[in-house]
């Protein structure tokens, strides 16, 4: 029986000592354990999973490592789990927590800063000083759940409370998993000044961030939003979601598509969403003087950068990590309110058990697999 001292729980929603969950081993290597089932500290909670979503960061960590960082360094053979976008309900209340209730539906941020360094307290959680220096010593405060401490391939995980986002019974557990993903794409646009009714928008990368980007933007009134990619289903998919025009660069110039698109002038925001090799310059290039461009996705390889373009044009860059500044709070709002419907990039639906299998189609793009979602029951 899970009775840990302090921790309330509640006999309506059984906790067990063990769970099942995915940890990593060797680079590529996941074995499916049985962990004990985590027990949450002060300011934290238990969270059943019921369902989380792939996310390519996901792919970059099981297989290479990086940007996970546990307990100092590479994030293999440690009896790790990954996986960071996940929804659930609250199994548990740690110490002081009266903000949830034992069976609230949840959807999480990933980071949890340690709210004592000078960005936490900025308000910027995301680029806490202190990340992935608490080896495993969460009493500093700082987690980032799937990256420094136990993710979401499990069956329970625990959260801090500033992770989590309260969801709508109407919200179906897949849509609540893609929260995350869409605050991602809020971050960014709110990172370039948020106030973007009647600006113009270009969207690099139809990806899950650069769909919803689009889906985001254009929620928030920008004008046009153009969306760029190399894939005619998703760049359809981008016109479903509100993109008012879409460039297959594959077929057409991207820079000279987006300036004649535009009245023969570069736009007023770029989120560069792909991480391809050339695509930051060729961001810049689509930008009107004084433009800003937004980096949500990074190459693998250090690339040129046309650093005499950006200062010649008065070209702002800003780089994004996670979804920070309580973004997913707004896109969650957003997407209850029905102001665009994230669930169009949702295509597939897993076990926990067949995670490789839902991974190979994530990495793969298997039958053009865009999000992949897992559930835990």
């Amino acid at each position: 029986m899970y009775a840990p001292p302090g921790v309330r729980c509640n006999p309506n929603m059984a906790v067990p000592g063990t769970m099942h969950a995915w940890v990593l081993g060797g680079p590529g290597e996941l074995i499916f354990s049985e962990k004990p089932v985590p027990v949450p500290g002060r300011a934290e909670v238990l969270v059943r999973i019921d369902a989380v979503a792939i996310c390519a960061t996901d792919l970059e960590v099981i297989a290479h490592g990086p940007p996970a960082l546990v307990q100092g360094g590479l994030p293999f053979n440690k009896g790790w789990t990954p996986g960071h976008e996940y929804m659930g309900t609250v199994a548990a209340l740690g110490p002081g927590v009266d903000e949830f209730a034992i069976g609230d539906r949840v959807t999480v941020e990933i980071h949890a800063g340690c709210g004592q360094c000078k960005r936490c307290r900025m308000g910027m959680y995301t680029s806490c000083l202190n990340y992935g220096l608490n080896y495993g010593d969460v009493d500093k405060g700082h987690r980032a759940n799937g990256f420094t401490t136990d993710g979401g391939f499990a069956e329970y995980a625990v959260n801090n409370v500033n992770t989590l986002i309260r969801i709508a019974d109407s919200m179906s557990d897949e849509e609540a998993t893609l929260v995350v993903t869409a605050g991602t794409a809020m971050y960014g646009l709110t990172e370039l000044g948020g106030l973007v009714a009647g600006e113009s928008v270009v969207v690099i990368g139809p990806g899950p961030i650069g769909l919803l980007g689009v889906a985001v933007a254009k929620a928030l009134g920008a004008s046009p939003v153009i969306l760029t990619g190399t894939r005619q289903g998703r760049l359809e998919k981008g016109l479903e979601l509100g993109a008012d025009h879409v460039v297959d660069v594959t077929k057409q110039e991207a820079i000279e598509a987006v300036r004649r698109i535009n009245g023969g002038k570069g736009v007023d925001y770029v989120i560069e969403c792909s991480g391809a090799a050339n695509a930051i310059n060729d961001a810049a290039h689509m930008l009107n003087r004084g433009g800003k461009l937004c980096l949500a996705a990074f190459p693998h390889e250090p690339v040129p950068v046309d650093v005499a373009h950006l200062v010649r044009n008065n070209i702002y860059v800003y780089g994004i990590r996670g979804e920070g500044r309580s973004a997913t709070h707004r896109a969650e709002a957003f997407m209850r309110q029905k102001r665009f419907d994230a669930r169009l990039i949702h295509t597939h639906t897993f076990a926990l058990a067949d995670l490789p299998e839902a991974l190979r189609y994530a990495r793969d793009r298997v039958e053009d697999a865009i999000k992949v979602v897992v559930k835990a029951r």
